[in-house]
């Protein structure tokens, strides 16, 4: 006999005594009269019966205080109710198939079995509703024992045998009802099972089973008791479908039966009680605290911490952060350095006292750089001589490791100053060490010593230079350091030299590149470029800067220049034998004779001096190129190509000499005839156009001086400067109006009249014509 509620089991022994246990299986209290009492009141209940009491069931809604219904099962079923009179009434609900083997009471229904099968009765209507046959007869119901349990209100599960059978009550059309209970049942699932089933219970949308097992010895033919198993399956219409199995160790299981074991449940707690003669085992669901110490039981402590980190709300037995801390342990003791590292940033979060235990534990061990780059460096920070000591580990022995830890780790976290000798000690012993010199420079300007940064940087050729200086306006610093900076990159110095004039001037720089000519040049050509004026007093001096390191950019700066000494430009010139230069500054100094005579003699360019000679459009200078060219085939088949627009061929032609040979006269000649042919075809186009306009044109003007003109009071007469419209519009008037809109009166106009006076100097301009209006 037993009986579960939430906080304690009730247990019946053979032997007539009732035993009250806690769920940590301790005895509380202890009967040996079988009756009905209030455990926490002294009002019970005493009745002798005429056979033993197997089972017993009471109401659901049983409180500590108000018990009013219970049944009993023996060879009967009674019920038992306490009527107002505060008096128990006995009833017979059922009698006449054997023992009663299990009660099992919801709400209102109460199910039972019997030698015969499973009963439902409905305490409401006080109507049996169903009788469930037992399936295999041949089993002894007293071995194999029915095993009942409801789900809810309305499903009750049966379990006889190896058979499990799920019913539903449902409730019945009123129009079906007849002399038929109000309530029916009908069997969604019905399925077999392995084993003997010596229990049922519910949990959730599935079934907890206890099994009787069975087995052939590998040996002999007989069959022998193994463990019972306790099996979570998911039920089907069926079939049922294994979840979970566990084999469970009690006492003397080679010699107990079916009957000797129950399956109980107590549904607020989801604890299942698996009774045997000799034990009692509590099984309940694992809850994620089990779950994390099978996980660490089998050290996976990854999947440990993850477990933790999600259900961190739910554990009650276990710490993320111990966990943690174990993972990082197991890690250390497998030698993965970085990975138990990496994970103190999880787990250590915001203790700092943990975290400076970690780095002393990794200091000892050897593996400070491991945990280097994980240390907090945040709003959060360690104390400032746990960073130095890491710094000094790496300056010992790996400078690069060291430059980095510099660049990515703040400086506020350590003592500048400090680590800054450190190094400056470690360079008398390699002074020229780039990664250590730039290190320096690093700390220098973070302690915003930049003239001390930028000397390194400048000695060591260092990118950063110009950001540098351009980020802390190091403009009066490098002053002195204009030619290093140039020897470095030329192109960003002048470039950063020039957008910050302001602060460095331009004599400034000249001055400081005074030593350094081909310096001095670059400088001075990207001042040319940007501005052709701005450095106007230095031109003189570009002349040679650009005749020794820059000779083809000599010519554009001599066209552009507009301060540039010819005389002198002309002289470097000519002791150079630069013979283009020179052409240019002689033709722009009006000697284009002599810079023709120097393309045509020196240059020996009949294609330069023809578009010398077209530039300057001068009738002497096509002279001079002709009589140069008349006895150079080579140049009259040039000059007969190319003045054919802006000299007569004939000219030249007649001036040839016969008997000589021209090359490619032919294709000279046919090129000026196709040229004259274009040149007569250009100009009737242009006269076809020129006609068109002048016609469209006098069209125009005519339309135009025929329209009529508007004469108001507002309009005077131009001569006299009196109204043009009398006052008295009835007297007879004569106005005279021209073409230009000057209105006189007729009587205010010379004797001749034809033309206006203010416009007469045009003659038949604007002011020729007359429209004169009378009255």
């Amino acid at each position: 006999l037993t009986y579960t509620h939430t906080h304690f089991l009730a247990l019946g022994t053979h032997f007539g005594k009732v035993f009250l246990l806690d769920i940590q299986g301790n005895v509380t209290q202890k009967f040996e009269i079988v009756q009905v009492f209030g455990l926490y009141t002294r009002e019970g209940f005493h009745e002798n019966f005429d056979c033993p009491i197997k089972v017993i069931a009471v109401h659901p809604q049983f409180t500590r205080s108000n018990y009013k219904q219970f049944v009993t099962g023996g060879n009967k079923l009674l019920l038992y109710e306490r009527n107002w009179l505060n008096r128990w009434k006995t009833s017979v609900l059922h009698e006449g198939e054997g023992s009663i083997t299990n009660i099992q009471w919801r709400a209102n229904l109460i199910a039972w079995s019997n030698n015969v099968g499973v009963k439902i009765y409905d305490i409401g209507t006080k109507q049996r509703i169903t009788n469930v046959l037992r399936d295999n007869v041949s089993l002894r119901p007293d071995m194999y024992p029915c095993s009942l349990c409801w789900k809810d209100n309305a499903t009750l599960i049966v379990g006889w045998g190896k058979s499990i059978k799920i019913c539903v009550v449902k409730e019945r059309n009123p129009t079906e009802m007849r002399d038929l209970p109000s309530r029916y049942v009908e069997i969604v699932s019905a399925f077999e099972t392995e084993f003997f089933i010596s229990g049922l219970a519910p949990l959730a949308d599935q079934l907890v089973t206890l099994y009787f097992v069975k087995e052939n010895s590998e040996h002999m033919d007989e069959e022998f008791r193994a463990r019972p198993r306790l099996d979570i399956i998911q039920t089907l219409p069926e079939s049922c479908e294994e979840i979970s199995s566990d084999a469970l160790t009690v006492r003397n299981f080679q010699d107990n039966e079916c009957r000797d074991y129950r399956l109980e449940h107590s549904e607020g707690e989801s604890l299942f009680y698996i009774i045997s003669p000799k034990d009692i085992v509590v099984a309940k669901e694992r809850d994620q605290d089990d779950h994390i110490d099978w996980l660490l039981e089998k050290k996976k402590y990854e999947e440990a911490l993850m477990a933790a980190e999600i259900s961190f709300k739910n554990i009650k037995r276990h710490d993320v952060q111990k966990i943690g801390m174990a993972y990082i342990n197991h890690l250390v003791e497998k030698g993965d350095y970085d990975s138990a590292a990496r994970k103190c940033q999880k787990v250590l979060g915001k203790n700092m006292d943990l975290w400076e235990n970690e780095v002393y534990r990794f200091k000892t061990i050897g593996q400070l750089k491991a945990i280097s780059q994980y240390l907090p460096r945040g709003d959060l920070r360690l104390r400032p001589a746990i960073y130095e000591m890491i710094l000094h580990e790496f300056l010992k022995t790996d400078y690069e490791g060291f430059a980095t830890l510099i660049r990515e780790w703040p400086g506020e976290l350590y003592n500048n100053m400090a680590i800054v000798q450190a190094v400056s000690d470690h360079l008398k012993r390699d002074p020229t060490n780039r990664t250590l010199l730039t290190t320096l420079a690093e700390l220098y300007t973070y302690d915003q010593r930049y003239d001390k940064a930028l000397e390194i940087y400048l000695k060591l050729r260092h990118k950063d230079v110009y950001q540098l200086i351009h980020k802390h306006n190091l403009f009066a610093s490098i002053e002195d350091k204009i030619v290093l900076l140039m020897d470095f990159d030329k192109e960003k110095a002048v470039d950063m030299l020039l957008d910050n004039e302001d602060k460095i001037s331009t004599d400034r720089v000249v001055e400081e590149l005074a030593d350094r000519p081909e310096l001095l040049h670059v400088y001075l050509h990207k001042l040319f470029k940007r501005d052709h004026h701005k450095g106007q007093k230095y031109h003189e001096r570009q002349i040679g800067l650009y005749a020794e390191y820059d000779r083809p950019n000599l010519l554009p700066f001599l066209r552009d220049s507009t301060h540039c000494p010819l005389e002198k430009a002309l002289e470097v010139c000519q002791q150079r034998n630069f013979v283009e230069e020179t052409v240019f500054l002689l033709s722009r100094m009006g000697n284009c004779r002599r810079a023709l005579q120097m393309i045509m003699e020196e240059l020996e360019d009949v294609d330069k001096a023809i578009e010398f000679a077209k530039e300057q459009d001068d009738a002497e200078l096509w002279e001079d190129l002709i009589s140069y060219s008349i006895d150079k085939p080579p140049f009259i088949t040039g000059l007969l190509n190319n003045i054919g627009t802006h000299v007569d061929p004939i000219l030249l032609i007649h001036r040839i000499k016969e008997g000589m040979e021209i090359p490619n006269l032919r294709d000279s000649l046919v090129k000026i005839l196709q040229d004259y042919n274009l040149q007569i075809l250009l100009r009737e186009g242009c006269k076809k156009i020129l006609v068109a306009d002048s016609l469209s044109l006098l069209q125009k003007m005519h339309r135009t001086q025929m329209r009529g003109v508007r004469v108001d009071e507002e309009n005077i007469c131009e001569s006299c400067h009196a109204t043009i419209l009398p006052s008295d519009m009835a007297k007879p008037f004569n106005v005279v109006v021209f073409h230009c809109r000057h209105m006189f009166h007729k009587e205010c106009l010379p004797s001749s009249g034809t033309f206006c006076n203010i416009c007469s100097a045009k003659r038949r301009g604007p002011g020729g014509g007359i429209l004169e209006m009378k009255k």
